[in-house]
């Protein structure tokens, strides 16, 4: 069968799903979460942006070797392989961290509102969702989508360009980099980094995106090749993650830490921009905060619908009462959220902790279905991907359980 060859031109064709989970990498919590580790930390914690990319590659990249082989996503082989009662309460988990996940893209949007309009924070909150939902149930979204991508990645690179005018120590932040350490008090934004970066509703909405292309019922050759093609996607683009996220902590460890400010207010880390943009610093950070919350809301969504679709043994499908109940609801209890949330920039923090509190379960199911015969057949695990996918599981596992501790 041809598989379309080999060439780097075939390559550059198959990026794409992993490009939609870095969408995950600037989104409202993920700004908050950095921003918070660089004023407060310094280049310190450097070393967890670069422990949870590695992790994301492996991860991600896992979820879609799910997909592509079975042409199940995480969410159905879920409820297809493991006892009902199980299944269940491990898909309501990660349903769970979903909405949590929203929680922190409403939030934001709606902090980005306040700033251009100054919208209070739950008028902006419904607001944000019900665009979201709009979006989303109409499938309008994907006229807009590659501009909210370009604007959100226009906002990313400036963050990079940055990095060139502002004082940054880089024999330090090279030691941070691959040297874990864990200042006082520096447990939560540990977790929170973590929870923003390895995001659990990113490994269902990856294989959901994968497996509806059903390459597997296109012979071995295809499904070999696109194994191979999806791996450089996940690690070019979880590559620029890293990137964008590192530039944010060093960003803020340079405009704040080392002033001895520490954020504690999206609008005040507008200031990062400032150098570039000058006086439009607040208005293009707000914006881009909008337009990142509002993508990455609709991509929460989708993974809630792909969740509650999966729990019936569905694929997602945003027109079936299965995956359109779950986006609805998902969204409804994020607003919902949003309007107890006493502090929105310390929700934003908190709910990415809450992501990495799941992420074991999701990680140790990944790894008990992607390892099996029965599911996967020749393409389950090596003992090699088994033994680094254990290992991630029991990192994250030690992270929270000092978390909890501390």
């Amino acid at each position: 069968m041809r598989t379309g060859g080999h060439g780097g031109l075939e390559i550059l064709r198959s990026i794409g799903p992993g490009l939609l989970v870095t969408v995950g990498f600037i989104d409202p919590g993920n700004w908050a979460s950095n921003m918070a580790a660089g004023s407060q930390f310094g280049y310190s914690l450097l070393w967890v942006v670069t422990l949870s990319t590695i992790m994301l590659i492996m991860l991600q990249h896992n979820a879609a070797h799910l997909g592509i082989a079975t042409g199940q996503c995480l969410a159905e082989a879920t409820t297809t392989h493991l006892p009902r009662p199980v299944s269940r309460l491990i898909l309501a988990s990660a349903y769970l961290a979903t909405v949590a996940t929203a929680l922190a893209e409403v939030l934001g949007g709606a902090i980005a509102l306040q700033m251009l309009f100054g919208l209070p924070l739950p008028v902006g909150s419904v607001l944000v969702a019900a665009a979201s939902l709009s979006l989303l149930m109409s499938s309008s979204y994907k006229r807009v989508e590659r501009w909210i991508i370009a604007f959100v990645s226009l906002i990313g690179i400036s963050f990079l360009v940055e990095l060139a005018l502002v004082d940054v120590s880089w024999g330090e932040a090279a030691v941070s980099w691959v040297t874990p350490a864990l200042p006082s008090g520096s447990l939560a934004i540990v977790m929170s980094v973590l929870g923003a970066v390895v995001m659990p509703h990113n490994l269902f909405l990856h294989s959901e995106v994968i497996q509806s292309q059903h390459f597997e019922a296109r012979g071995d050759d295809v499904v070999r090749e696109r194994l191979r093609n999806e791996f450089v996607d996940t690690l070019f683009s979880m590559g620029v993650g890293w990137a964008i996220n590192s530039a944010m902590v060093i960003l803020a460890a340079t405009t704040f830490f080392a002033r001895g400010i520490v954020v504690d207010d999206l609008a005040v880390a507008a200031q990062t921009l400032s150098p570039i943009l000058g006086q439009a610093a607040t208005v293009t950070f707000a914006l881009a905060l909008l337009l990142a919350g509002l993508s990455s809301s609709i991509t929460a969504a989708m993974a809630a619908g792909t969740i509650s679709a999966g729990m019936f043994g569905e694929e997602y499908d945003i027109h079936d009462r299965h995956s359109s109940v779950g986006v609805v609801a998902c969204m409804a209890a994020a607003a919902l959220a949003c309007l107890l949330v006493p502090n929105a920039f310390q929700g934003l923090v908190v709910s990415q902790a809450l992501l990495s509190l799941q992420l074991p379960i999701t990680v140790f199911l990944q790894v008990y279905l992607t390892s099996s015969r029965r599911v996967m057949g020749r393409w389950r695990n090596s003992t090699a991907t088994k033994v680094v996918l254990v290992a991630i599981g029991v990192t994250v596992t030690f992270i929270d359980v000092i978390g909890l501790l501390g």
